[in-house]
């Protein structure tokens, strides 16, 4: 069941780190233009990171922790549920986003690229990238939902990197005892 989670979230990371690798790097330059910033000389920019990451809490991360967290039985029962609907939702769509992916490949394969359709094909893979951002954002939402206050606290402490921003003990908000 873990290497079922942390294969969700590995794919739907991959697909943001990939959607983010591609955007061009400034406005109106194609990647491989003049200007661009991917210059010989020049080392690429690192791809954005996920500004919904530190908001968000990874299912495994929950259920790693659950007895540290004392999470209810009903908490439980309710995210493995989750858990196991929206794995299999994802599987499926992963099987229909590989197709339309070859697809995608044929299409572009010939000398003579067809415009329209191969924009239509992207069109479909986009549409099913956009279903699996959706479904793991979904899940984030719905476990996220079923936390107490504190439970996301405790979460938030457990993570190497530093509470988000409008998080007590974030960069913005000084611990309850530095209040003046």
């Amino acid at each position: 069941m873990k290497t079922i989670i942390a294969a969700v979230f590995a794919v739907a990371f991959l697909f943001a780190t990939v959607t983010n690798a591609q955007e061009p790097g400034q406005p109106g330059h194609p990647p491989n233009a003049p200007g661009a910033d991917n210059l010989p000389n020049r080392p690429p920019h690192p791809p954005n990171p996920d500004p919904l990451a530190p908001l968000m809490f990874p299912p495994d991360m929950i259920m790693n922790h659950a007895r540290q967290l004392n999470l209810t039985d009903d908490q439980k029962a309710f995210m493995r549920s989750e858990i196991q609907k929206t794995t299999a939702s994802f599987q499926d769509l992963q099987w229909k986003l590989q197709d339309q992916m070859e697809l995608l490949q044929e299409t572009m394969k010939s000398t003579s690229v067809n415009e329209q359709q191969a924009l239509a094909q992207l069109d479909k893979v986009l549409e099913l990238e956009r279903e699996i951002k959706r479904l793991h954002i979904g899940l984030a939402v719905r476990l996220k939902n079923r936390l107490t206050p504190e439970q996301q606290d405790q979460l938030h402490k457990m993570r190497p990197d530093h509470p988000p921003m409008g998080m007590p003990g974030g960069p913005d908000h000084p611990p309850a005892d530095q209040i003046p």
